[in-house]
């Protein structure tokens, strides 16, 4: 039974045990779920409506290697390792490329319909793949068929339960084990939000996604502000690998729009990158030219995308020399899109820029999704087995999910934790008025122009340094009204962001490299000797580096 906005938790009856909490409802939660359900009572929390999550609007793609050409899944090792930058953990690369073809065909069994040509499945080529592995649905609406399915399978399990709208405002830690969480409404309801629970369970699964929205410039969705991350760094999970946000090269640059993502799947069939002279640049940057490894070419765009003098340049995505596709078939979504601002892919040049899109690190666990926490584990974006490296192979992210979902699914069912119930002996909060709730967007708006600004694609200590000081003064802020015991859920959502800004921060300025999605403007060079390892960072914010 799914919840509406703004219920309160007396309304939303929640049982209390259950056997499993996942956290999230994108591809690595609910790939979770379905499994767990098989042995227990599954409670699904996520913030909003399913399906807003960054899977639903994932566009690319998933890659699989054929499951008809045993060299394909060695070849798609070799690419996952090739665009890590040096810093993949081989030993995940290999679970994921060799699960991955049993992942997606069971998922195609539980109904997703990807597309096809002559009966056979369509797979095309992106950024620095070797041969054409990535499978797609409704030409870019990838992500939204693949959580299509899932909701769907897990809607049928009578084992499931939604809690929609809803945040989890804290992990209950008992001895050193999680054994439960809080609950709060996540509608916008201010009058409601003092309402909480807490539910008890044998473990809890992280796999809220990502945290996007800690850079101004970002494709995620509004919901992605790290909250289990740094709910996990808060219960004493380990992070690892924070420093390697990877920045998409081409999200929508036109004056009022949002970042909307211009597919990496544009470059594969073809897009050329132009400045603003007309002239392509990426031979200048390149041997893959347009489909070089995705830090490249963002970090191309960039430097083209500035003058002599530091002011903006336009780049553009030029489709108009392609003349044997459909584009408008083939890019419903992209293309109804470009519409709304008068624009088509055949005949414009598209105006674009980098904005954050993905996080490499997250909270550190095994190949099972263990953290080092006992009855806690992630999977998906949230967390870091070190399957990307420095840098992720384009489409990866979503076989990530399937594959390590169910992998965390199984962790937790072998493990057979006990239940500890868990009392609430937590003080209601009080309601936030509406200026603090504009104090409160202050400082959350200022955070994340310090983090664009200080710690996004060009990095240097002297730029972290002061984003540091940006972030104590938000976190100050947003501790004011924690002192006050005022709370909402942008004040939630605050918080998480100021733990993650922190983390990856202080994991960027103990990395004295250039390295994947990390560059600094004063390390420019790649240095094996001293940081071919994995940065892990923990809740006092020290940060240590351990071998691969």
């Amino acid at each position: 039974m799914p919840v509406e906005a703004n219920d309160s938790l007396e309304e939303m009856a929640f049982p209390s045990p259950v056997d499993y909490i996942v956290m999230g409802a994108g591809v690595a939660g609910l790939r979770a779920a379905i499994q767990l359900a098989e042995d227990g009572d599954v409670l699904v929390v996520t913030k909003e409506s399913l399906g807003e999550s960054n899977t639903f609007y994932a566009q690319g793609g998933i890659a699989v290697a054929s499951w008809e050409d045993t060299d394909d899944v060695a070849l798609h090792l070799s690419d996952t390792v090739s665009a890590g930058d040096g810093l993949v953990f081989r030993p995940a690369a290999e679970v994921l490329v060799a699960e991955g073809p049993a992942r997606v065909t069971e998922l195609i069994e539980w109904g997703a319909r990807f597309d096809r040509e002559g009966g056979a499945l369509l797979r095309t080529r992106e950024g620095a793949h070797s041969r054409p592995r990535i499978l797609h649905a409704n030409g870019d609406a990838t992500g939204a068929e693949i959580s299509r399915s899932l909701v769907a399978q897990a809607h049928a399990h009578p084992r499931i339960r939604f809690a929609e709208w809803t945040m989890v405002s804290r992990f209950m830690v008992r001895d050193g084990q999680v054994v439960g969480a809080e609950l709060v409404p996540a509608g916008m309801e201010r009058s409601a939000f003092n309402e909480h629970g807490c539910v008890s369970s044998r473990a809890v699964l992280v796999a809220s996604g990502g945290a996007g929205q800690v850079y101004s410039d970002t494709t995620n969705p509004p919901v992605a502000t790290g909250d289990g991350i740094a709910l996990a760094l808060e219960a004493g999970a380990e992070l690892a690998d924070m420093e390697f946000y990877q920045f998409h090269p081409t999200a929508f640059s036109f004056p009022g729009a949002p970042r909307f993502l211009m597919s990496e799947a544009l470059r594969g069939e073809g897009a050329y990158l132009r400045n603003d002279r007309g002239d392509r640049f990426m031979e200048r940057y390149h041997p893959l030219l347009e489909l070089a490894p995705r830090d490249v070419v963002a970090r191309a765009i960039t430097r083209e995308g500035l003058n002599e003098k530091g002011e903006a340049r336009l780049v553009f995505l030029d489709m108009r020399h392609i003349k044997n596709i459909d584009l408008h078939k083939r890019f419903p979504g992209i293309s109804a899109f470009l519409a709304r601002y008068s624009l088509d892919l055949h005949r414009d040049l598209v105006p674009v820029r980098p904005a954050a899109h993905y996080l490499m690190g997250g909270i550190r666990t095994d190949l099972m999704g263990r953290t080092n926490v006992k009855g806690l584990y992630s999977a998906g974006e949230a967390a870091c087995t070190g399957v990307h490296g420095a840098n992720r192979l384009a489409s990866n992210s979503l076989l990530e999910g399937l594959v390590f979902g169910a992998r965390a699914a199984n962790a937790m069912l072998e493990d057979n934790l006990p239940v500890s119930l868990v009392e609430d002996h937590t003080d209601k909060t009080l309601p936030m008025d509406q200026s603090d709730s504009a104090l409160i967007e202050g400082q959350v708006t200022e955070l994340r122009r310090a983090m664009w600004a200080d710690g996004g694609l060009l990095r240097s200590e002297s730029l972290m340094q002061e984003g540091l000081h940006k972030q104590a003064e938000s976190e100050t802020g947003v501790e004011f009204f924690e002192q006050q015991r005022k709370a909402s859920r942008r004040s939630l959502e605050a918080r998480s962001l100021c733990h993650v800004a922190r983390a990856i921060l202080c994991s960027a300025l103990a990395r004295e490299e250039s390295r994947g999605a990390h560059f600094r403007n004063d390390y420019p060079k790649r240095n094996d000797a001293e940081f071919q390892k994995h940065s892990i960072y923990t809740g006092d914010g020290w940060v240590r580096f351990e071998d691969l």
